[in-house]
């Protein structure tokens, strides 16, 4: 990990008391802070995380969202860290690509590093995961945002305090997509780097995504920056 700054993992969590120790402990190999935001959990979650040391846990007391739950990380390590890495915490993320993104910081640059998850084209991988990649890429073009190949990724590093200063209004999955734009348009550089990923059943994955709904919360996020993207030229022209 070459480049300049202190670093700390964030991981929301939301009912996945199966497989969350299993995640915290393969990203203790960093030897970076952990923060787990447990996002209201219902399941155990809560339970698990008490016989975990070496780890600082904020609860939030009802389900507010995976974007709320970054955000509540965010805020805890502002002054603390100059960077957050974000793991999901369903486990098809593996903590040994962290250095990866790290290294793909450009000296002198803050820009939000989003892994680009390979081997999307997989057996394993839901038809959904590959779908909703597309969808998103394509309209986090069309609002003004990075052109980029994996916009749904969650494993990500962003920089501190800048990511706190976006205004990002969403605060469930929207949230990953909604800044991307919203750096692109403050001039915050956003780079991608390959990571793994891994789709193959196991104890404790569980996915939250719900087809129907997150469609309908997708377009009216982007909806939503489209309109906003279309006003600010609009007022830049007078």
């Amino acid at each position: 990990m070459n480049a300049a700054g202190r670093f700390a993992i964030v991981i929301p969590v939301y009912n996945h008391a199966e497989g969350i120790v299993s995640v915290i402990e393969r990203a203790r190999a960093l030897s970076l802070p952990i923060w787990v935001i447990d996002d209201g959990s219902t399941d155990g979650t809560a339970e698990c995380l008490q016989r975990v040391s070496g780890i600082t846990v904020l609860r939030h007391e009802k389900n507010l969202g995976k974007g709320a739950a970054i955000l509540t990380g965010f805020s805890a390590l502002r002054g603390t860290a100059d960077w957050v890495v974000t793991l999901d915490a369903d486990g098809q993320h593996d903590p040994q690509d962290v250095p990866g993104l790290i290294r793909a910081i450009p000296q002198g640059l803050r820009p939000i590093v989003v892994g680009r998850r390979e081997g999307m084209s997989g057996v394993d991988v839901p038809w959904t995961s590959r779908f909703g990649r597309i969808f998103s890429n394509f309209w986090v073009r069309a609002a003004g945002g990075p052109v980029l190949s994996d916009t749904q990724s969650g494993m990500r590093v962003y920089p501190l305090p800048e990511s706190l200063q976006l205004d990002v209004r969403a605060r469930r999955f929207q949230f990953e997509v909604e800044i991307l734009v919203r750096a692109r348009w403050r001039g915050i550089p956003v780079r991608e780097a390959p990571v793994g990923v891994s789709y193959a059943p196991r104890n404790g994955r569980v996915s939250h995504f719900r087809p129907f709904v997150d469609f309908c919360r997708n377009t009216a996020t982007f909806s939503r920056l489209i309109f906003l993207r279309i006003i600010k030229r609009i007022i830049r022209c007078f």
